[in-house]
């Protein structure tokens, strides 16, 4: 996913830091959108448009911070770089434990505010990344047959072929054939290209045979 295909949303109720902000970004090749509340935000917010938040920390109604919880709450939350008039540092503590990318204070750098800015939309692109990789796994574990799955989970908590056969009441020659089925559908090159994928969806976490 390229910088052109992602938007940067820029949530700010003094008008001339949009404007100020929304002319850097464009200057600099960022598709922008701009709200002068959180409200008008989140009646416009598209959460499978791929981005990143400016937010002001100070708003009147609903505060940055606050917004940041709620798209939390929502499971939305986008990479977001926050704004402070007053500098904040309690503020800017919590907004960073709830996964804020930076926290900037106004009047702000405009080298640091895009630094910031390409921080948060290549964090962007490797949550989505790994979204869409988590949905592949996923679906190539749907196509596991029942014991096919059985065979990847001792596989992956670090059996040997002989143990999974008795533990699963057959012989090792079986066994390979599955596993070589399980590989094959799992499109993993390796035993730990295997173990990875399956960590990733909460199955197994044992060491290697």
């Amino acid at each position: 996913m390229s910088t052109e295909e992602m938007t940067v949303t820029v949530v700010d109720d003094d008008a001339a830091v949009l404007k100020g902000v929304s002319r850097l970004l464009k200057s600099a090749g960022l598709k922008v959108a701009t709200f002068e509340t959180p409200d008008a935000f989140l009646e416009a917010y598209n959460p499978s448009q791929a981005g990143c938040l400016v937010l002001d920390l100070a708003m009147p109604g609903l505060s940055g911070l606050s917004l940041q919880q709620l798209l939390h709450e929502k499971g939305d939350a986008p990479p977001i770089v926050f704004l402070s008039g007053a500098g904040d540092i309690p503020n800017s503590v919590q907004a960073m434990k709830h996964g804020a990318v930076d926290f900037l204070t106004k009047p702000v750098d405009e080298t640091a505010l895009l630094g910031a800015i390409h921080a948060a939309l290549a964090k962007e692109r490797a949550t989505r990344r790994g979204r869409i990789e988590l949905l592949e796994i996923k679906t190539r574990l749907n196509r596991l047959t029942p014991r096919e799955r059985e065979v990847l989970e001792h596989v992956v908590s670090g059996q040997l072929n002989k143990q999974i056969a008795w533990d699963l009441g057959t012989v090792e020659k079986t066994i390979k054939a599955h596993r070589a089925k399980v590989m094959e559908k799992m499109g993993a090159e390796s035993l730990a290209e295997l173990v990875r994928m399956a960590q990733k969806v909460g199955i197994g976490g044992g060491s290697n045979p």
